[in-house]
């Protein structure tokens, strides 16, 4: 294995402050990890003017034709979704009282559907920019059940999300780390995002390039190009990293390195390259121990 740690320091500062997300998903399924990302989300985002949207999905696949049956002398709407509603109207009260909310207004939304329709329905009715989800990671082989469900809103939902470990306490972000896959190109809709928050937030950045060999000076040269253009002012780290699996160079560079969050572009993959190749997005959701903005190419 060989690695390429040819580090470069430009110095910049940033021109504005651009608060970019204005509707803001919180899944909740009531779990501490949910909780713990949602209080992550409520100081980040302390000085935005944002709607938070929070969101409890009832699974319908949890009911069965008996359990419809059983509460047939009650309204159908008010045993499956109202007692929830309620619940996260409570849950909602306690975020204002415990946070400063000054900044925000907070909308609950209870859906009796899927897990995936019903964050895509919402994405698209409310306009989401963000979602925030906990994750619980994997235990042994078997992922847990927020942590599966975490994989399969990046999998499907072409939305950026943000990923917040289970026990991960909110600290100032002031660094992230992007890493960046032999396949990730710094355009589109996805770099833009992501460097619109960069400057939002006035975090310092470090970027990481995998490479699948040590030839490819011109991604190098084009990434360089770009940083220097989206970042004028500002300080950042670029190191290419040569045939080292992503999930491993990432995880000692974080130990080394002073950073807050780790940046991720999701790209879509077939059934089959997910069955039989998997993905480095995949493996870090898994083995998050730092929050995980990812976003989608």
């Amino acid at each position: 294995m060989n690695i390429i740690l040819g580090g470069y320091w430009f110095y910049y500062i940033y021109r504005i402050k651009t608060p970019v997300m204005k509707n803001i998903l919180l899944l909740t399924d009531f779990s501490d990890p949910s909780k713990n990302a949602i209080a992550y989300a409520l100081q980040l985002f302390s000085n935005t003017e944002c709607t938070f949207h929070v969101l409890y999905v009832q699974d319908s696949s949890a009911y069965i034709t008996d359990d419809v049956v059983s509460q047939a002398t009650t309204s159908l709407y008010d045993s499956l979704v109202n007692k929830n509603r309620l619940k996260l109207i409570d849950y909602v009260a306690e975020l204002e009282s415990e946070f400063d909310t000054k900044s925000f207004s907070f909308k609950v939304i209870v859906d009796y559907d899927s897990l995936i329709d019903a964050v895509q329905q919402n994405i698209t009715s409310k306009h989401i920019d963000l979602i925030v989800m906990g994750t619980s990671g994997a235990t042994g082989a078997k992922e847990v059940v927020f942590g599966s469900n975490t994989l399969q809103v990046v999998r499907r939902i072409e939305c950026n999300t943000l990923i917040i470990p289970k026990d991960y306490k909110y600290q100032q972000p002031k660094a992230m780390l992007l890493a960046l896959e032999p396949t990730d190109l710094l355009s589109g809709r996805s770099v833009t995002d992501f460097f619109q928050f960069l400057k939002a937030h006035t975090l310092q950045l470090h970027v990481l390039r995998f490479t699948a060999d040590a030839e490819q000076q011109r991604i190098n040269t084009g990434d360089m190009d770009v940083l220097n253009s989206q970042m004028p002012d500002a300080p950042y780290q670029y190191h290419q990293i040569v045939q080292v699996p992503m999930v491993y160079a990432v995880g000692t560079y974080l130990q080394t390195n002073a950073i807050d969050m780790v940046g991720l572009i999701a790209h879509h993959e077939t059934f089959l390259e997910r069955l039989f190749l998997g993905s480095a997005t995949t493996e870090m959701c898994k083995h998050a121990e730092f929050p995980l903005l990812i976003f989608h190419a």
